[in-house]
């Protein structure tokens, strides 16, 4: 049992698992001091407003509001950490595995397979086979 701990334990998977949530808590903190310190200062700025989280309220009966700032500072953040996401990990990773690809196959990069047949494609090409093999007096259009 203990062995098989520790052979789950030592998979690269589990450890690159961990190290990428670590570097996640800690990357969220920098965004949301970029966003905190940064953005919305200016674009609550734009809307007259101290916080971006109370710019964009509007106002319901009884009390309360709908709170679109906040909808707004939150997008901002998904963005970014998006946009960090792929200019730093996906990319470089991505231009790594073509690197990686060239050197493997003498410095040519491999022909991506065609893009598989739509439903439609299969449908016409089903048509078009049965047209071709019904009796010449027989003919149904689909």
């Amino acid at each position: 049992m203990i062995q098989g701990f520790k052979e789950f334990i030592m998979r690269g998977n589990v450890i690159d698992l961990a190290v990428a949530v670590v570097i996640g808590a800690a990357f969220t903190a920098v965004v949301t001091a970029l966003v905190n310190g940064i953005f919305n200062p200016l674009i609550a700025s734009i809307f007259d407003s101290k916080d971006l989280a109370k710019a964009l309220v509007l106002p319901l009966p009884g009390g309360g509001g709908l709170a679109f700032g906040l909808v707004l500072a939150a997008v901002i953040n998904f963005l970014l950490i998006a946009a960090v996401v792929y200019f730093v990990f996906v990319m470089p990773i991505n231009k790594m595995k073509e690197a990686q690809e060239r050197r493997r196959n003498g410095g040519k990069l491999p022909v991506p397979d065609a893009a598989p047949a739509s439903e439609v494609d299969l449908l016409v090409e089903i048509r078009d086979l049965l047209a071709a093999g019904a009796p010449s007096g027989s003919r149904h259009t689909l």
